[in-house]
């Protein structure tokens, strides 16, 4: 999706870089994706579906949204039925909040005392949901202005799109810093040591010449609603894996991807404030300084299991009940379920962290991993 933007926001990270020096990967990312007015994520709302570069579970089906409006159902019945609040962050184009109160007005008890709550620092994308939201939706900047949660605190794709450190482990672990001189150029500086303690924590050890991303704002997002959070549950739909996974040798060069136009690269500095940035998430890190903060680990699974263990499959089928042409509604049916629980159903991960709550089996994670 071309935004125009590239000349400028280059211009002003070079400004940047020739008066302060070499900034780190991870202000330049954070510059592409966030400056107010030039970044990705700020300047336009149309970057999700078939006119921007990506899509996502939610803006393939509202059967998605009906299934995690399954979960919060039973989340609401486990706490005892009292007034819910759902706090989704970053939500995009609204697709997944719709389809989740759609969904719970069936449920008068619990819709009546419902509070939806959106996180949003974007003014453009406020907008855009707001075109097509209800009036049960209430628009905050950040979550310490939302009193009294008690429910669960919502993320579908949010936490991916977090400015990432890279380092690479050499005679002792460096970061990747971003240097201009006739072309942006990296350069390595010694790690700070917030990046040592996150591999030390987790007991990590990475051989010689493996580099990696590591995600300093997702600790920082996790602490932030373990203390919000009074009461209820923590869910959270992303992509990545665990330790196990994200270390392997395979790996070595980290999980760094750009979207432009439908068309994945690996190339971040094309297409400035252009283009989508992103890397697997570590969710094991994700479960450990959740715990230090208080929150318990309920389970971690598949998205496609998350998504089965509600009758994903039969829902979509009546979803597509009204559609005259048997054929194409078949061809819909095995092109969703395909993309939704096998393709991004195994790529996707659902975590479950709960504070405050009784400990209770819950349906979503039926089949942990």
């Amino acid at each position: 999706m071309a935004l125009a933007n590239s000349a400028p926001l280059s211009e002003h990270i070079i400004r940047q870089i020739h008066e302060h020096g070499p900034i780190s990967f991870h202000d330049y990312m954070e510059a592409c994706l966030y400056h107010p007015q030039m970044g990705y994520y700020t300047s336009s709302p149309h970057i999700i579906g078939e006119k921007g570069d990506f899509y996502t579970s939610t803006t393939l089906s509202p059967v998605f949204g009906i299934m995690v409006a399954k979960q919060l159902e039973e989340m609401w019945v486990h706490m005892g039925s009292p007034a819910f609040t759902i706090v989704e962050y970053g939500a995009g184009t609204g697709e997944l909040c719709k389809s989740i109160l759609n969904h719970l007005k069936n449920n008068e008890r619990m819709y009546k005392e419902l509070r939806y709550c959106i996180i949003e620092k974007s003014p453009v994308m406020c907008d855009q949901e707001a075109e097509h939201l209800s009036e049960k939706v209430e628009w905050y900047n950040s979550i310490q202005e939302i009193k009294e949660i008690n429910g669960c605190i919502l993320s579908n794709e949010l936490v991916d799109n977090f400015a990432v450190h890279r380092v690479v482990m050499q005679h002792e672990l460096m970061e990747v810093y971003v240097n201009h001189k006739n072309g942006f150029a990296e350069t390595l500086l010694p790690a700070n040591p917030a990046l040592k303690n996150y591999l030390l924590e987790l007991n990590i050890d990475l051989p010689r010449g493996y580099c990696t991303e590591i995600n300093l704002e997702a600790l920082d997002w996790m602490a932030e609603i373990a203390s919000a959070l009074n009461s209820g549950y923590v869910l959270t739909i992303d992509y990545g894996f665990q330790n196990s996974e994200l270390y392997k040798a395979s790996k070595s060069q980290g999980t760094l991807l750009c979207y432009h136009q439908h068309a994945i690269n690996d190339s971040p500095y094309e297409h400035i404030g252009e283009q989508d940035m992103t890397c697997h998430i570590n969710f094991s890190a994700l479960a450990h300084w959740g715990a230090k903060d208080g929150l318990a680990t309920c389970g971690l699974t598949n998205q496609g299991y998350f998504l089965m263990s509600f009758g994903f499959r039969e829902h979509l089928v009546k979803s597509l009940a009204e559609e005259k042409d048997v054929l194409r509604a078949a061809a819909q049916v095995a092109a969703i379920s395909h993309t939704l629980l096998l393709d991004m159903g195994s790529k996707y991960k659902v975590l479950i962290q709960q504070k405050g709550v009784k400990p209770e089996k819950l349906s979503g994670l039926a089949y942990c991993i």
